[in-house]
């Protein structure tokens, strides 16, 4: 295991982010959650939906996702929110693979939502709520 440390504020380097594997990934985001005493129902599935999407931003323009965080930045959203807001797509995305809904991820549809995500939508989404990590 390296000595890297993960923080949803600050985005990885991305040559040393693809140098890690997939399972150190994790652990340094679980580490990260674990450390902040941020309680979660289930933090490895949570971990791995903030993996791939940090692993999607170091694609590039690959996706629309690393704009979408940086947009949604500049909208007033704090990094990890914008992970989150970001993450919540590709989740639904992939809960409805899970239900039957599509053989393959839809990549373009995908995009398209990462597109239409705000800082206002994700706001009203958890309002009322006391925290949405």
């Amino acid at each position: 295991m390296s000595s890297e440390t993960y923080d949803p504020a600050t985005a990885p380097n991305p040559s040393k982010w693809s140098a890690l594997g997939e399972e150190e990934r994790l652990q340094l985001v679980l580490r990260y959650h674990r450390r902040a005493g941020i309680a979660l129902p289930n933090e490895k599935l949570h971990a791995a939906i903030h993996v791939t999407i940090e692993n999607q931003i170091v694609l590039g323009d690959e996706l629309a996702v690393r704009r979408a965080v940086e947009r949604l930045m500049t909208e007033g959203l704090d990094r990890h929110e914008a992970l989150h807001a970001v993450g919540l797509v590709l989740s639904e995305h992939l809960a409805g693979i899970a239900r039957g809904g599509a053989d393959t991820f839809p990549v373009q549809a995908y995009n398209a939502e990462v597109e239409q995500v705000t800082a206002e939508g994700w706001r009203r989404l958890w309002e009322g709520q006391d925290d949405p990590q």
